[in-house]
């Protein structure tokens, strides 16, 4: 296969991103997985998505742009990943999909990680301590011609900070829970 055609059988375009990989992956796995789907050729829909995968994550970062490069990088496939891809693939299409959504392999086109997670809980706290701040300030300190401040526009922002606080705890939560060292300690 041609890196056009990888790129097609997760359905997406050329020069995608890792995050969109990722994601096509993850859809296209669960449409394609024998387990789920009763078509005849899913087996193969699923081991041409997760080949597919494999090699448009391997070969993401090296822009391949120029004819020998990608001629190379198509070798380099072909010798050492994809025989190697497709008797992997061809193992999860015999597994259960549940028992394949637990695999390290489909662990790894998760989105988030603990980077983003944890920015986004500083964002969340960070709105919280300015939006109290600021309606206090703005109390003890009123702008001449502006008036009070608003109580609702508060409401709003600290609910919306909570909202956010509570939606990254919960994905830390999971991530903790499903990260490889913890499970190594259990």
């Amino acid at each position: 296969m041609t890196i056009s055609e990888y790129y097609n059988v997760l359905g997406l375009q050329a020069g995608s991103t890792k995050d969109e990989i990722k994601k096509a992956y993850r859809k296209k796995a669960r449409e394609s997985h024998p387990d789920i789907n009763p078509s005849p050729d899913a087996k193969d829909l699923f081991i041409s998505a997760t080949e597919a995968y494999e090699f448009l994550i391997a070969y993401h970062e090296k822009n391949v742009l120029d004819e020998e490069a990608y001629q190379q990088a198509m070798e380099d496939w072909r010798k050492y990943r994809q025989s190697r891809s497709h008797q992997r693939a061809k193992a999860y299409a015999q597994t259960s999909y549940v028992h394949f959504k637990n695999t390290n392999f489909y662990k790894t086109t998760r989105i988030f990680d603990g980077t983003t997670i944890i920015s986004c809980l500083i964002v969340s706290i960070i709105v919280l301590i300015t939006s109290v701040s600021g309606y206090i300030i703005r109390i003890r300190d009123p702008i001449p011609g502006l008036g009070k401040p608003s109580v609702i526009i508060l409401i709003i922002f600290l609910l919306f900070g909570m909202v956010l606080f509570c939606v990254s705890f919960i994905y830390m939560k999971v991530y903790i829970q499903s990260s490889p060292r913890n499970k190594k300690q259990k």
